[in-house]
């Protein structure tokens, strides 16, 4: 990919992130100051083979770094190896209920294994054996602990799903694994609710240094959830807490994963790829700046290079906006104005504002790769 100088203002600071140990998830570090890789999860059925490797391949294009894919079934299970063997980006299995998916998980040659202490029958006396066999193939172990399967006996002792409780059974989880020596192990506790997600995480990380995942669980619908999902993972990550995301919204996983992508880049996490700035409207316009922003965003929909592209709708602000952008149009009376870098390159009748500014993105891309 072709790096191109936005001239974007760099944070006031780079944000300090909290220290922890690091593993790794196949060949995702994750923790140890390492980049903050998105991840997300398969709606196929893991029996579905090729299913399961196209919508792998599709949240792969869209810039997701590790797959989780659900094992509820022995014919789940089974089809794990074929998935790890041409999976392009590293896979974790999912496993409830059933220990035993956890050993055939790591026998398939999965990266990671996620548990959830609190609804696998006869977890206490097996954490042993999983320990010694995660540790012989050197597959690290996310613990996952959420409002809805919170471990009955923390449930009991606090009532509720409390941030307190969340930690309470991750760090028991954990001190079991590490009874056994082994210590490769990823944290999330996660909540409906952005707030107790906040809280939950701010008290482990005061308490561990374990790599932490970060999701607010069953998010919503994509505009709420991915609100939900922006508000808690910008308020720990300015914090430095946080090393590894996905953003669990009910829609295409694909989604899921742009909505990652665009958070972390929001705070300097991650770079940035096409940015549209555009106005959101008001009695000044002469142009439908809905519609218009909509057709840019399309056009431009996969374009691999990080351009910043102004979408303006009057003279008050369109100007500056378009000059401060690597492309801008300032629109008006049935025109508009098209700039580059700061300066009036044409002026377009409006029905040609879309083909232009593509026009103009190739030429700078163009240019970029000569100089």
């Amino acid at each position: 990919m072709t790096t191109i100088d936005l001239g974007l203002p760099l944070p006031a600071a780079p944000v300090r992130r909290r220290p922890t140990r690091q593993l790794r998830v196949g060949s995702v570090p994750i923790g140890g100051g390492a980049p903050v890789p998105v991840q997300t999860m398969t709606t196929t059925l893991t029996a579905d083979v090729d299913a399961t490797l196209q919508q792998i391949a599709a949240v792969t294009a869209a810039g997701c770094d590790i797959i989780r894919v659900a094992v509820p079934s022995a014919d789940d299970a089974e089809a794990l190896p074929r998935i790890v063997a041409r999976s392009p980006i590293p896979v974790i299995a999912d496993i409830h209920f059933q220990p035993r998916y956890v050993f055939a998980a790591i026998d398939a040659g999965c990266a990671g294994v996620r548990v959830n202490p609190g609804n696998i029958k006869k977890f206490d006396d097996k954490v042993g054996e999983i320990a010694k066999a995660a540790a012989a193939a050197g597959v690290p172990i996310r613990i996952g602990v959420n409002a809805g399967s919170l471990d009955p006996r923390l449930l009991a002792k606090h009532g509720k799903a409390t941030p307190e409780a969340l930690v309470e059974s991750a760090l028991w989880e954990a001190s079991l694994f590490e009874e056994h020596g082994f210590t490769d192990v990823k944290i999330a506790v996660k909540h409906h609710d952005p707030l107790t997600m906040i809280a939950a995480n701010r008290l482990l990380a005061a308490q561990c240094d374990y790599p932490l995942h970060l999701g607010v669980t069953e998010a919503g619908p994509a505009f709420q959830g991915a609100i939900k999902s922006a508000v808690a993972f910008g308020v720990l990550l300015a914090e430095g807490i946080g090393d590894t995301i996905r953003v669990s919204l009910s829609t295409d996983p694909v989604e899921q994963v742009k909505a990652g992508c665009h958070i972390l880049s929001s705070l300097g996490l991650r770079p940035r790829k096409l940015e549209i700035v555009s106005c959101p409207g008001c009695g000044r316009l002469q142009v439908d700046i809905h519609k218009l922003a909509n057709q840019v965003e399309a056009a431009f929909d996969g374009f691999p290079h990080p351009l910043r592209i102004a979408v303006m709708g009057c003279v008050v602000n369109g100007p500056g906006e378009s000059r401060e952008a690597d492309l801008g149009v300032s629109c008006g009376n049935g025109k508009g104005q098209i700039f580059v870098r700061g300066r009036v390159v044409k002026t377009v009748r409006e029905a040609q504002i879309v083909e232009a500014l593509v026009e103009e993105a190739l030429r700078v891309v163009e240019e970029g790769e000569q100089s």
